[in-house]
């Protein structure tokens, strides 16, 4: 799938590596730690789109996470 740049949400963070489950949760794609990881272990996340079922995956500035067609942006404070 491709994202259309226009659909790109950077979120700003404090220092790198980060969580897959933790800057799901940070950046608003879940509601929770919990669900953020449920949404992993169940196959709706994408990171630089490729299907991720690993929470504790660490990210880098510039990696995109997909959630139900919503896409944020690892960027750096």
């Amino acid at each position: 799938m491709k994202i259309d740049s226009t659909d790109l949400r950077q979120v700003i963070i404090r220092e790198v590596p980060i969580e897959l489950c933790q800057f799901i949760k940070f950046g608003g794609l879940a509601e929770s730690g919990g669900e953020a990881k449920y949404l992993i272990s169940e196959g709706l996340v994408q990171l630089n789109g490729i299907v991720e079922t690993r929470k504790g995956r660490k990210l880098d500035i510039g990696d995109q996470v997909s959630v139900n067609g919503r896409t944020i942006v690892v960027a750096l404070e």
